[in-house]
């Protein structure tokens, strides 16, 4: 004897998996466009927070609520003289200064000032025992309205605001537009034997915003 009513379950689940197929797709796509992407990094510029082809999750919905916050790293589209052939157009750098910032390197221990106040930068790149410093030159900036100031952990190997500031001298080529940022790079997932989440050193705490 035929079960009836298991037969229909049967027909009615292989009825509907296009369905559900379709369904996990758009969902898929709609998460990938509007809340979380999955990032490769493709250069040395972050080492040795973010090594040469780690994986990080980019929470792209964050700062539809809130602006970035110093010491957060972020995946940005990049301006277009930040670019080359090779590139991709998203990067992924430190948010060092917000709008208003007035950042300045350095003081008699060689720290970078915001807004008069130095900060240690735990993450910079180290290797051998020798450590890079925070610029490789003097500087003093303002961060002009509705861009950011970013930085790569690895100073020497990244094209970041301070590299485009010694070749242009222009605030504007230095800094990035803060409606480029794509998404908050929160937690690092790949190789798992790394994995760590992304947080801001509480360096960046005690910094004041900047006067009006």
């Amino acid at each position: 004897m035929i079960d009836e009513q298991t037969d229909k379950r049967r027909t009615s689940f292989w009825r509907e998996m296009p369905i559900l197929l379709v369904v996990a797709v758009l969902v898929a796509f709609v998460v990938r466009a509007f809340v979380l992407q999955t990032f490769y990094i493709p250069s040395q510029s972050m080492e040795h927070t973010l090594d040469l082809n780690d994986r990080v999750l980019v929470n792209k919905l964050v700062y539809d609520f809130r602006d970035p916050a110093r010491g957060e790293v972020i995946v940005f589209k990049a301006p277009t003289e930040w670019r080359t052939g090779a590139e991709s157009d998203d990067f992924i750098k430190r948010v060092i200064g917000l709008p208003g910032d007035h950042i300045k390197c350095c003081d008699t221990q060689q720290r970078l000032m915001i807004n008069g106040v130095s900060i240690t930068e735990p993450y910079l790149y180290s290797e051998g025992g020798v450590s890079d410093p925070p610029a490789d030159r003097v500087f003093e900036v303002t961060v002009p309205a509705d861009r950011l100031w970013v930085m790569g952990d690895h100073r020497s190997q990244s094209g970041d605001s301070l590299e485009h500031w010694g070749r242009s001298a222009d605030i504007k080529v230095a800094t990035v537009p803060t409606d480029s940022v794509v998404g908050r790079a929160f937690v690092l997932f790949w190789p798992f034997s790394r994995a760590t989440w992304l947080s801001p050193p509480a360096a960046f705490d005690s910094v004041p915003a900047p006067k009006p």
